[in-house]
């Protein structure tokens, strides 16, 4: 499907059902990723750093920690661009949570550490790049990346790092565990997620609603989440 194909139908039923069925597969894959992140016991991923290292020094949940970090993003997101306050990012926040607490049911007793962080990794990233192209419910920490991409031109992939580099160095500095799957994260599943893109677009012909729509349209359309 063709970038002006996509723009000319974005709002068919066919359009916003392809947008959804891509969203909801991201979640679910993300998800799967996550559970096999936390199996290994090899570290946390940068956000989680930070939630760690709030809790040392207030008397919060690893919950409301993360939900704090998505409202500052998007009150940056939001000023920055000028843009409403969305909600949607807490849509995948709460499903993605959920989903990852029916996942952790499964026994995964035989999969070594070191294997669950390898596919840990790969789901992670093949996940989030369902969740962005999809225009849907994208991260409250990747509205940001994506305004970085596309005021500054920075390639996604480096927007994507500097991010997470900036909560990981603030979790590690309130206290915050860091170890080989927190570093695992921040450069293998975020350099990974702008070639899995490119290849969902090349092979799968999935159009990216997420990066390429235009600057204005993104929010209205996506109403993109953390």
């Amino acid at each position: 499907m063709s970038d002006t194909f996509a723009a000319r139908h974005a709002g068919t039923p066919r359009a916003n059902l392809s947008r959804y069925v891509t969203y909801l597969l991201g979640c679910l894959v993300f998800s799967a990723g996550a559970t096999l992140f936390i199996h290994s016991e090899l570290g946390v991923d940068p956000l989680d750093v930070l939630s760690l290292g709030l809790l040392e020094h207030l008397p919060i949940t690893v919950g409301i920690a993360q939900a704090s970090v998505a409202v500052v993003c998007i009150a940056i997101w939001a000023l920055w661009n000028r843009r409403r306050p969305v909600l949607a990012p807490f849509v995948t926040f709460f499903l993605c949570g959920s989903l990852i607490d029916l996942l952790r049911l499964l026994d995964l007793s035989a999969l070594p550490g070191v294997v669950s962080l390898a596919l840990g990794v790969l789901l992670c990233a093949y996940g989030s790049s369902l969740i962005i192209m999809s225009g849907t419910g994208i991260r409250a920490m990747d509205l940001i990346v994506i305004s970085m991409t596309q005021r500054w031109r920075w390639p996604f992939w480096a927007a994507k790092v500097s991010v997470e580099a900036v909560l990981l160095t603030a979790g590690w500095l309130l206290g915050g565990p860091v170890g080989i799957g927190t570093l695992a994260f921040l450069l293998f599943v975020d350099g990974l997620i702008q070639p899995f893109m490119a290849a969902n677009g090349k092979v799968l012909h999935i159009p990216n609603r997420g990066i390429e729509a235009p600057a204005a349209r993104v929010p209205a359309t996506t109403g993109v989440a953390a």
